[in-house]
């Protein structure tokens, strides 16, 4: 613990306080200072630094802030003292050196000088003393941190007022152009609609949604007229959200939705964490989420409230602003947000629910819709007889696909793979009927030769199909018109929001083959869209059921895709061994929460390496030199103080060091801290944070 310094993380803590949360309700007065956010700076940084009210530190000033006001002060004032004496003294000393080496050589005026002789001689040998002297005793007493510190303060706040009010107009004038959140519409031919919206209560979801349209009609003109006409029409309602929905109800978070970050807390001010991002705002970002995140904790450690929750928040409100789509997995009572925050809410085994969930999602063809479904339905410990199960579910969905131009139902799917004879009659008279009798035959052949073997996989696969056949679950998965309307993947390049509730308590084991479902359809479809304009966002509560290697591969896709997803483990041994390490591969950002098990640990310590660390060691050796009477005088000394005379060596080396180690992991991270490694879509990487993330 000596060399992280993370027991500091109380320390010094500098910067300004955080944005007033930009909360606006519509139709209701509003607080939100449109013109202050919108116009605030936003200074570039690395990637992690919540950008709104950034500000650089300068490493010099940070390495002279270490020194403390009060033993600062002093030294600058110890310095003073000497250098005012040594002033006095060194110009005497200098004027008659001076004056004796001019009249030793007889020559000049310095030889007989006059009293403006004289003058010029003293102006000389007080400028050059002056010199001298401020330069040595200004570096030893630190003069120009003290002016930094207080002298330039305290002369910025004597600015009077009627200096500031004799600016001059031209840059007044700019200053407020600058202040004018609508200057672009103006600027661009909807001075109408800039005019509209300065009268209404605009809030910050209004504000990139509305300009996300401009820019939208600014890529061909003909379009303005048509922009203006829909903000003289509904204000700060135009182009809304489908749901009409312009803010989500019990927003908690701080939120910069023209960068799309949301602030979880606060990079400590400890050696470990880069200088960059000591004591400024932690976030996250579509850039950082693009790599997908991997978090790993004990439950009780805040992943769900303080970064699970968060990014639900900010993918909802960045789909109202039009630039994202959300889909958030996990327990029917995992506190993801109300369902107010959602369009969609599925939650199989609750009748109250509307809407269902499409079991073969956006597959493109019989066989693939086949294979995704198998790898959902078989358990880790069932995946050597994956690819069998998955041949039976082709040669029953394929022939099935054909004959009724739709994929079955569960019900449907679990009687042609038990063997039911009258489904497999009627399915074969309706394929005869649609004429594709003959290029289905053959897969309905083999699975009847399959059906009475021991270990026939259609056997399995419908045992584990009964899971999802059960009344809970009426008319979740229907295929025919007759249930709820089915939610599929396919919709991802529309600004939605979706809410999967997983019974995890009334049915784990169907839960868990949901999980692995819904994760699987949504890899697949973030990379097959078209149109990626829009962020796609998965997160997933309980990540321990949701992931198999068709999936882990697809997580490196989606970072060409702007899509991403965040994973919440428990501990890495919920998952197979054979993930583990293709997983910490395919994510780029990694969260360590405080109290992982060890062998955890070490995952995430092998990840982040070594980096050199300087070590000072001391070394004291009994002091032998010298003749008799310095020997003598050891021993006197040693009698009467008890002490042997040492002499002192000291060495400074570079040596490599884990960032953090699998211990410093498992024990000494504080509460409600988290230590982050980052990496941004277009490969730049932060490496190792301590975070605080409690507010």
């Amino acid at each position: 613990m000596a060399q992280d310094g993370s027991h500091h993380h109380g320390e010094r803590t500098t910067t300004r306080p955080p944005t007033p949360l930009p909360h606006q309700r519509p139709g209701a007065p509003s607080s939100f200072d449109l013109p202050g956010w919108a116009c605030a700076p936003r200074p570039e940084a690395e990637p992690g630094v919540y950008r709104l009210g950034y500000r650089r530190i300068d490493p010099e000033r940070a390495e002279a802030a270490k020194v403390a006001t009060w033993p600062l002060l002093l030294r600058a004032g110890l310095n003073a003292v000497v250098a005012w004496f040594a002033y006095l003294y060194g110009t005497q000393m200098l004027m008659y050196v001076l004056v004796w080496f001019g009249g030793q050589a007889g020559i000049g005026p310095l030889a007989s000088p006059s009293e403006s002789e004289a003058m010029f001689t003293l102006l000389v040998a007080n400028v050059l003393v002056l010199g001298i002297v401020i330069k040595v005793f200004g570096r030893m007493g630190r003069w120009p941190e003290v002016w930094r510190r207080y002298a330039v303060p305290l002369l910025s706040r004597t600015v009077t007022r009627e200096e500031r009010a004799e600016e001059d107009v031209p840059a007044a004038a700019e200053a407020a152009r600058r202040q004018d959140p609508w200057d672009g519409l103006r600027q661009g031919g909807a001075a109408a609609a800039a005019a509209r919206l300065d009268g209404e209560a605009v809030g910050d979801v209004d504000y990139v949604r509305i300009q996300r349209a401009w820019e939208s009609a600014q890529a061909d003109p003909s379009f303005v007229p048509a922009f203006t006409e829909q903000v003289a029409a509904r204000g700060a309602a135009a182009f809304a959200h489908p749901s009409e929905t312009r803010e989500l109800p019990g927003r908690a978070e701080q939120h910069d939705l023209l960068l799309g970050q949301v602030r979880l807390g606060t990079a400590q001010d400890v050696p470990k964490n880069p200088l960059s991002h000591r004591t400024a705002g932690f976030a996250l970002d579509p850039a950082l989420l693009g790599t997908s995140v991997l978090a790993v904790g004990p439950a009780g450690t805040g992943k769900t409230a303080r970064l699970a929750r968060p990014v639900a928040e900010a993918l909802c409100l960045q789909a109202l602003a039009g630039t994202a789509c959300a889909v958030v997995i996990g327990a029917a009572d995992a506190d993801l947000g109300p369902d107010a925050w959602y369009d969609v809410v599925i939650a199989p085994g609750d009748p109250s629910s509307v809407y269902g969930l499409d079991l073969y999602g956006v597959a493109r063809d019989p066989d693939e819709a086949a294979a995704r479904l198998a790898e959902a339905l078989l358990p880790d410990e069932l995946t050597a007889r994956a690819e069998n199960a998955r041949t039976a579910l082709q040669q029953v969905v394929g022939p099935f696909h054909a004959a009724y131009g739709r994929y079955p139902g569960v019900r449907e799917l679990r009687s042609l793979l038990g063997g039911d004879q009258d489904a497999l009659a009627a399915l074969v008279k309706a394929l005869g009927t649609a004429g594709r009798l003959a290029l289905h035959e053959r897969d309905l052949e083999y699975r009847e030769r399959q059906r009475d073997r021991a270990d026939d996989p259609g056997a399995l696969l419908a045992d584990r199909l009964a899971l999802l056949d059960r009344p809970a679950f009426e008319g979740v998965f229907a295929t025919d018109g007759t249930g709820r309307p089915p939610f599929a993947m396919r919709v991802l390049d529309h600004p939605l929001r979706v809410r999967v509730k997983l019974p995890e308590r009334s049915h784990p084991e169907a839960a868990r083959m949901l999980s692995r479902l819904v994760v699987g359809q949504f890899v697949l479809a973030a990379g097959a869209r078209v149109d990626r304009s829009l962020f796609a966002g998965l997160v997933v509560d309980d990540a321990s059921a949701a992931l198999d290697a068709t999936a882990v591969r697809g997580l490196q896709r989606l970072r060409g895709a702007n899509a991403g997803v965040v994973l919440l483990l428990r501990t890495l041994v919920d998952l197979p061994e054979a993930l583990r390490a293709p997983l910490f591969g395919a994510v780029g950002c990694r969260m360590a929460f405080p109290g992982i098990a060890p062998w955890d640990g070490r995952l995430f310590s092998e990840a982040w390496g070594t980096h050199l660390v300087r070590e000072t060691e001391v070394t004291h050796t009994p002091d032998t030199s010298g003749g008799v009477i310095r020997r003598a005088g050891r021993v006197g000394r040693k009698a009467l103080s008890g002490t042997t005379a040492q002499t002192e060596s000291v060495t400074t080396r570079d040596v490599e060091r884990l960032r953090w180690s699998p211990s410093d992991l498992a024990h000494a991270l504080p509460a409600g801290h988290a230590v982050v490694s980052l990496t941004s879509v277009s490969g730049e990487q932060v490496p190792p944070l301590l975070v605080d993330l409690r507010g």
